[in-house]
């Protein structure tokens, strides 16, 4: 084999992929997703919320297991983007006049959902499941009152695959 088919085929294999893409890999399909107010935390101390629950749209693309990007659109009439890390998946968005200021205005909140797949009784982590269990945590921004002092929210949350 001759210098430039050796050149020929190790750039071949610079630009092919590493790994071939797998749909199951990533989330894709119709969802219904709860944040459970009745296990509410605020700034650490539980604290009864409304639970909502809706349906989440997800699309998306995965070129490792572990890395992933796509979009959610939801019923709640908001969309934003969703990506995984180490296996957990997170959806971050900004939550408008969030957090009220004692002036009557009110500050934003920085709305994190991070939730994984899991097993059945909720101990282990299972990639295969179409159940995922996290959190659904909401932060004002530090400063957005006139103070640093911030509302912190956290509840369970739950995503069911359902189509």
């Amino acid at each position: 084999m001759g210098a430039a088919s050796l050149a020929a085929a190790a750039v071949a294999g610079l630009c092919s992929p590493v790994a071939n893409a797998s749909p199951s890999w990533g989330l894709n399909g119709t969802y219904t997703a709860t944040s459970n107010g009745e296990w509410a935390k605020t700034n650490d101390i539980f604290h009864d919320e409304a639970s909502i629950r809706g349906t989440w749209t997800i699309s998306t693309t995965c070129s490792y297991p572990s890395e992933c990007t796509g979009t959610v659109d939801t019923d709640w009439g908001w969309s934003a983007p969703i990506y995984k890390k180490s296996g957990v998946w997170y959806v971050k968005k900004t939550v408008d006049n969030w957090q009220p200021c004692g002036d009557g205005t009110a500050g934003p909140g920085l709305q994190v959902y991070r939730f994984f797949p899991s097993n059945e009784s909720a101990t282990a982590v299972d990639p295969a499941s179409t159940t995922l269990l996290g959190e659904d945590s909401t932060t004002g921004v530090s400063g957005s009152c006139g103070s640093s002092k911030v509302v912190f929210i956290t509840m369970p949350f739950k995503l069911v695959k359902t189509a």
